[in-house]
C-alpha cells in the first residue's frame, strides 16, 4: 500500500470500526440478520495489495472485533480467510482491460453492479464461517445458511448506505 492510500485507509478503519462497535453492534433484524460493517474496511483495501498484507490486516481487524465481541478469534479466522480468497475473487472479476494502478474496489470507482458481485460473495463466506464456527458444526445447517445469507445481505446494504453517505458528504465539501 503506497503512502497516498495510507491516510484514507486508516480513516476508513477508524470510521467503520467505530460504527461497528458503537452503533450497529446491537442492530439485528428479526433475530436472524446481523450486521458486520467493519468488513467494509477490508473490502475497500487497494486491489493490488499483497495477499500477505491483506491477511495481516484481516487478522488485526478481526482480532480487534473479537476483543469487543468476546468471540475468541472467530472474526479473526473469518477475516483472514476472506482476505486470502479476495485476490482470487478479484482476479476472477477482472474486466477485460484490467484495473488501474492504485484502484480501490468501491461502488464509486468500479460501479455498483461490480461492487455487489465482488462484496456479497466475500461477505457471505465470512458470515458462513462465523455462524458455523459459532454453532460448532453443521447441526442447524439450513437455519445457519439462512442466517448467513440474511446477514450478508444486511451487511452489504448498510455498507452501501454508509459508502454513499460518506461519498456524497465529501463530494459536497469539495464542490
Amino acid at each position: 500500500m503506497n503512502s497516498r492510500h495510507l491516510l484514507p485507509q486508516a480513516l476508513n478503519f477508524i470510521v467503520f470500526f467505530i460504527i461497528q462497535v458503537l452503533i450497529v453492534r446491537k442492530l439485528v433484524l428479526f433475530d436472524i440478520a446481523f450486521s458486520y460493517v467493519y468488513l467494509a474496511f477490508l473490502l475497500l483495501l487497494p486491489i493490488e495489495l499483497s495477499a500477505i498484507t491483506a491477511m495481516l490486516l484481516g487478522f488485526t481487524t478481526g482480532l480487534l472485533v473479537d476483543i469487543f465481541y468476546n468471540t475468541f478469534g472467530i472474526h479473526a479466522a473469518a477475516c483472514v480467510f476472506i482476505m486470502y480468497i479476495r485476490k482470487f475473487w478479484i482476479d476472477f472479476l477482472t474486466p477485460r482491460g484490467g484495473y488501474d494502478m492504485g484502484s480501490i474496489p468501491s461502488p464509486r470507482s468500479q460501479g455498483l453492479q461490480w461492487f455487489i458481485a465482488y462484496a456479497f460473495p466475500l461477505l457471505l463466506v465470512h458470515h458462513i464461517l462465523i455462524f458455523f464456527i459459532e454453532v460448532g458444526g453443521f447441526q442447524l445447517f439450513s437455519h445457519t445458511i439462512l442466517k448467513a445469507t440474511a446477514s450478508a445481505a444486511f451487511s452489504l446494504i448498510l455498507i452501501l448506505v454508509i459508502q454513499y453517505i460518506i461519498y456524497s458528504s465529501s463530494r459536497r465539501n469539495v464542490l
